[in-house]
């Protein structure tokens, strides 16, 4: 089994404003700076230092000028695969040997969704940019199996 995935959407927040008086549960988007580009690495993902807080006149009430969900996380390509063999013994009764590999080339995927805490997106974290979590490396499992 091949997955194949890009990036998922990452909305960057500025973390130092609550709008919780005008959107409630919510936090301020950031002021975009400069033009967004991605590094790709582990200590940062996208370029950090093309945001801002925002600035605003009218208080703490305010979202800056970048869009909602403007990045991608790191996408994902992750190979699955089961080789099997049956042994008869009679008409009846057989073993099924199996061998199952999970994230077969073993390559390190990074989680790019922030519900599950695989990019920090808060502007006002000591980790922003980072990339904070991976999926599981390679998995073997083999197993044996009666059937009568």
């Amino acid at each position: 089994i091949v997955s194949l995935m890009s990036g998922a959407p990452i909305n960057i927040v500025s973390g130092a404003h609550s709008a919780a008086s005008i959107v409630p549960n919510s936090t301020n988007r950031p002021d975009l700076t400069g033009s967004i580009s991605y590094p790709h690495k582990v200590g940062e993902w996208f370029d950090t230092s093309a945001f801002t807080a925002p600035v605003c006149a009218t208080g703490p009430d305010c979202w800056g000028n970048l869009g909602h969900d403007a990045l991608r996380g790191p996408g994902r390509d992750n190979w699955n695969m089961s080789l099997f063999k049956n042994f008869n013994f009679t008409e009846r009764a057989r073993l099924e040997f199996r061998a199952d590999a999970f994230n077969l080339w073993n390559h390190t995927q990074f989680i790019g969704n922030v519900q599950q805490g695989g990019i920090s997106n808060d502007l006002s974290a000591s980790d922003f940019g980072k990339v904070t979590a991976a999926y599981d490396p390679r998995t073997l499992q083999l197993g044996l199996k009666l059937v009568f």
